[in-house]
């Protein structure tokens, strides 16, 4: 069986925690942009995006990971002149240098993180490219909503993988023509969470992932979670979906 751990952040995580991963049974995984700390200029961002995408991808394939690449503008990450990375994540899309832009997203919706998600939500639109949008952990519903109103004023939602979805939010999402991740980590899902979820919804629409990041993390979840199921006497046409077949699928692997 394969594995896809469809959103982690490759460059927080050490060689061991690749080795960990593949030998639990994941091929391929899918690393997003995200900077944890305070940006000192725009320069630090293209710095970090080209780190993901020339540099980790080289150090999770020595330990048999195929390390997949989203790169984007964090709402996290807000920089007074964000031209120049869309001008970056043009030439990245017209390369096929990655296979979606994330992880974008809402945090605090402030006006400037709300300018700069349109304008990647629109980037995407016009280029036919996938996007990884993040949810935040506090005002979670309050956020999704507004994630939604903007996300179906501007781009297809068949392009739109809506990430960190849970049981309190889920029913704001699950009726629109979205992919919803399901991120089990500590603090954010645990695996008898995502079970449900996917025992009440179905598995068409839903990609698993571990999130794995400079916060607590687990980088074998996803297994976890796929053994879980199987234990539980899923069927194996379902837990194939969610274990690489809706993730080869949404992002053309």
């Amino acid at each position: 069986m394969k594995l896809i751990d469809t959103h982690i952040h490759a460059d927080a995580r050490s060689s061991e925690d690749f080795e960990k991963m593949f030998i639990s049974g994941i091929d391929t995984a899918i690393t997003c942009a995200f900077y944890p700390y305070e940006l000192m200029s725009e320069i630090v961002l293209l710095n970090h995006l080209e780190r993901i995408l020339n540099y980790d991808t080289e150090r999770a394939k020595k330990y048999g990971i195929d390390l997949k690449v989203a790169l984007g503008i964090h709402p996290s990450n807000i920089i007074k002149s964000p031209k120049i990375v869309y001008d970056k994540l043009n030439g990245y899309i017209e390369k096929k240098s990655i296979v979606a832009i994330g992880e974008i997203g809402l945090e605090d919706l402030s006006n400037e993180e709300k300018n700069i998600f349109k304008k990647q939500l629109k980037i995407a639109d016009e280029t036919d490219t996938n996007v990884i949008i993040h949810t935040p952990r506090k005002n979670k519903l309050e956020v999704l909503k507004e994630i939604k109103k903007m996300v179906l004023e501007t781009i297809d939602p068949n392009l739109v993988i809506i990430d960190h979805i849970n049981l309190d939010v889920i029913d704001e999402v699950i009726k629109e023509d979205f992919t919803l991740g399901l991120t089990v980590q500590p603090q954010k899902m645990e695996v008898d969470e995502a079970v449900a979820i996917l025992k009440e919804y179905g598995f068409d629409n839903f990609l698993l992932n571990s999130d794995i990041s400079n916060m607590p993390s687990d980088p074998i979840s996803v297994p976890k979670t796929i053994r879980t199921l199987k234990k539980l006497g899923f069927d194996s046409k379902d837990i194939d979906k969610v274990s690489f077949k809706n993730a080869e699928k949404v992002f053309n692997l």
